[in-house]
């Protein structure tokens, strides 16, 4: 079995600034609406304890959240975690896929941060875990949409965020980023001239609560996830109006009915049924 490190807040802390810096070093500014609607700071870890979380935010049962981050680029989830680590030093725990996870690189790196690994063949030890996790107090960062949205609109998602939340009986939070596809995303590889002092843009939607009986992929289930999706839609939406690039016309990095090059949504979702069989047929069991 390869070796995987125990979860340790001195590594995340590590990843974290490492990101920061990045940030500093490319000059990318962050603008961020919405933060009144972000769970008030939470007393951080003792430094001198032997807890995981170190002085970090102090993990408190009861005050977990599902943390729902769109998914237009590969580095979205970074900008969504820098976010809530400024405003409370929290760790985000993110559900990763087994494949990610038997990485030899990103494995350890993966185990050592904590986060929450999903099988090949069933998700449910990695949603029971998730839901545990939210229960003790933990964030637990899901990417709803499970795939990046080529077309650049808020594609289907899928019921686990809401349903983890029902369950464990805390909030979905919702966060939209905008602007960080222009950075690294399908099809366009990360370029210092893009990053170069890029602007991205983040919204964070008001907390969305749900009552307990949300627990299986029931109508009640898919109408709430819809209202997810509607919710982190208009925060793109917001980010966009106010995005302080302004595009060129057809632009890649725009939506197609804003006059972009991105796919229409009718062309990313034949795209996405024509790759799905190959996904399939690659996929590790």
């Amino acid at each position: 079995m390869p070796w995987r490190p125990r979860p340790s807040d001195r590594f995340y802390r590590f990843i974290v600034r490492t990101g920061l810096a990045l940030r500093w070093l490319f000059r990318i500014r962050v603008i961020v609406t919405g933060q009144e609607h972000l769970p008030p700071p939470e007393p951080r870890s003792d430094p001198n304890s032997n807890t995981p979380h170190g002085p970090s935010r102090r993990v408190v049962p009861g005050r977990g959240a599902v943390v729902a981050i769109t998914h237009f680029g590969y580095l979205d989830f970074a900008f969504a975690e820098l976010l809530l680590w400024r405003h409370t030093r929290a760790q985000l725990r993110f559900l990763v896929t087994q494949g990610a996870a038997d990485h030899w690189f990103a494995g350890p790196a993966i185990s050592a941060a904590g986060h929450v690994v999903v099988g090949y063949e069933s998700g449910t030890h990695a949603y029971d875990a998730a839901v545990a996790r939210l229960r003790a107090g933990e964030y637990i960062a899901i990417l709803p949409e499970a795939g990046v949205s080529r077309s650049f609109r808020v594609r289907e998602c899928k019921t686990g965020a809401v349903r983890m939340a029902a369950e464990a009986g805390v909030p979905v939070i919702p966060v939209s980023v905008w602007g960080a596809h222009r950075l690294m995303t399908r099809r366009h590889g990360f370029s210092p001239a893009r990053a170069w002092r890029a602007p991205v843009r983040i919204h964070v939607g008001e907390p969305v609560t749900l009552e307990p009986v949300i627990m299986a992929p029931s109508r009640d289930a898919v109408a709430a996830t819809e209202a997810l999706r509607a919710t982190l839609q208009a925060g793109i939406d917001a980010c966009i109006a106010d995005f302080p690039l302004k595009p060129a016309p057809g632009a890649w990095w725009m939506p197609a009915e804003l006059g972009g090059g991105a796919p229409s949504d009718e062309e990313r979702q034949r795209l996405d049924q024509a790759e799905g069989p190959r996904r399939a047929g690659g996929r590790r069991r």
